[in-house]
This record gives C-alpha cells, sequence and structure tokens, in this order.
C-alpha cells in the first residue's frame, strides 16, 4: 500500500511548473548569484511531470503509460520496490486518489540523455481509504529513447515532521 502511495505522490509532486527552479550541472559553471534561464529540455521535463500530474489527479493513467518506461522502477517511501503495470493498475482501480500536491524547489539538471528530476511536494491523497497525505522529497530520472525522454526509475522520502 505504502508502495501506492509513493507512486502516487511521485507523479503528483512533479507537478507545479510556476514554483519550479532550474539548475545546471555541476561541470557547468556559472557566476555567483546569476539566475540560468530553463534550457527546452528543462522545460519539456517540467511540463512532462506537470502533466504526469494532471491526469494522475484526475485518476487518468494515460501519462503514466505514455512518459513511464516500460522498464521503470520506482523506491517507494517505505523502502518498497514496484513497477509501472503495479502503478497503473492501482491508478485504472481507483484505488489511488490524489487530490492535491504542491511542488516546491524542483531543479532539473541535464546530462546529455539523461535528466535528474528533484522536487519536493506537500500532498493530499489516499489510497484505499487510507490517508497518504505528507510532504516528500523526490528523485525521478529520465533518460532519451527514441527521440523521446521517459522516465524510468523514481524514489521518495518522506519528510519527517520535527517533533
Amino acid at each position: 500500500m505504502k508502495r501506492i502511495l509513493a507512486i502516487a505522490v511521485m507523479v503528483i509532486t512533479a507537478s507545479s511548473i510556476a514554483l519550479s527552479q532550474t539548475e545546471k550541472p555541476a561541470n557547468q559553471e556559472k557566476p555567483a548569484g546569476e539566475k540560468v534561464a530553463a534550457s527546452s529540455v528543462e522545460k519539456a521535463l517540467m511540463q512532462i511531470e506537470q502533466e504526469l500530474t494532471d491526469t494522475l489527479i484526475k485518476g487518468d493513467p494515460s501519462a503514466s503509460e505514455r512518459y513511464m518506461a516500460d522498464s521503470f522502477i520506482f523506491t517507494a517511501p517505505d523502502g518498497t520496490v514496484s513497477t509501472k503495470a503495479q502503478g497503473i493498475a492501482d491508478m485504472k482501480s481507483g484505488a489511488l486518489k490524489i487530490e492535491s500536491s504542491k511542488i516546491e524547489d524542483m531543479k532539473v539538471l541535464v546530462y546529455g540523455d539523461t535528466a535528474v528530476v528533484t522536487y519536493k511536494t506537500t500532498d493530499k491523497g489516499t489510497y484505499k481509504g487510507r490517508d497518504l497525505s505528507g510532504q516528500y522529497r523526490w528523485t525521478d530520472v529520465f533518460v532519451k529513447q527514441n527521440g523521446k525522454w521517459q522516465l524510468i526509475s523514481g524514489q521518495g522520502t518522506p519528510i519527517q515532521k520535527p517533533s
């Protein structure tokens, strides 16, 4: 069940393009304090993440079917591992219901035909009636295959509330 939560949150968390920031890879220097305009690749990946989130909130797995590689592997916040097929099945059944997701601190690092997207989310949703709401940190890995960006891996970490 936590595996499904993690998949839902992962897809949802990449939603807020307006709040996102971009950053050059570590091997590309930039002057201190200089903001870097998002490249076309960064913008495309942010749009993919937004579409994944929008369709998840609607209960529509079409974007996940299109953008997740068949070999997609997800590591949930509880450490369980799941596949594309498992995540899509939960969306289609209605077991996973995401009401909202707020993204903050999104960064896209591009390394040729590979990209890493990181972000923080505040999510509201349920899985089989169980509350999945909370804050998470996410890392998604994309690879450009046959001219298309495909999500190949995702990982989520819950952010613990201060004691």
